[in-house]
């Protein structure tokens, strides 16, 4: 059964308080946009909103990408946060997705690779086991690489790739959290459908780390 998602575009406006305080710091982001997704109580309420988003600042104004399971509850948002520029049902999308179809992609992603952790203990075979290692971000042709592998994973097949480093803004009183430093990279390209299925999936489950905090949006466009 192929998953539904709702995405909407918003365009902040700079002026207003909340929004430059959300701009300043991504722990902030995330709880502001969390409530574009009220629902019953839930250990993992992100995950199970299906929300993802991603900050492009192409533009004069910055611009909010948010992709939700269900539409978002706007009115959740401070009076006068952002202009809604548009809101799209992804479901018919999703489902015309075609193997060899060929498509512009932007994700924006923090690419980590674990470091070898301390040993644990031994398989039957002999091979020594470890615990898991601390992630170590990626930079350049490693994250080049990173990407070209996780994208193989979610159903394409990369022509090309350009990266652009994004800065993952993070107040200073914000109290200290293991593990909330991300590198974020932006990717941009062009690449061919493999697996319509798990392309879907990905596209409404995201890709990678950092999710709560602008990471792991997949955003694709006819070539």
């Amino acid at each position: 059964m192929t998953p539904t998602a709702t995405l909407t575009c918003i365009r902040l406006n700079p002026g207003h308080p909340a929004v430059r305080r959300d701009l300043a710091d991504r722990v902030q982001l995330h709880k502001t946009l969390m409530r574009l997704a009220p629902g019953t109580p839930s250990p993992h309420p992100r995950r199970d909103a299906g929300l993802l988003f991603r900050l492009d600042t192409d533009h004069d104004q910055p611009t909010l990408l948010v992709q939700t399971t269900q539409p978002p509850n706007l009115t959740g948002l401070p009076a006068h946060y952002g202009t809604l520029l548009a809101a799209r049902d992804l479901t018919p999308v999703l489902h015309t997705l075609t193997a060899g179809q060929h498509v512009r992609y932007r994700i924006t992603a923090a690419p980590v690779r674990h470091l070898p952790g301390a040993p644990c203990g031994r398989r039957p075979d002999g091979r020594l086991l470890r615990h898991r290692g601390t992630p170590s971000a990626l930079h350049g042709h490693d994250a080049a690489l990173w990407w070209q592998r996780r994208a193989g994973q979610s159903g394409l097949a990369l022509t090309d790739i350009s990266l652009t480093p994004r800065t993952f803004e993070r107040s200073p009183h914000t109290p200290h959290q293991p593990g909330l430093h991300h590198q974020l990279i932006q990717f941009d390209g062009h690449a061919r459908i493999t697996d319509p299925r798990l392309l879907a999936q990905s596209i409404c489950r995201g890709i990678g780390r950092a999710q709560s905090y602008g990471a792991g949006l997949l955003s694709l466009a006819p070539a």
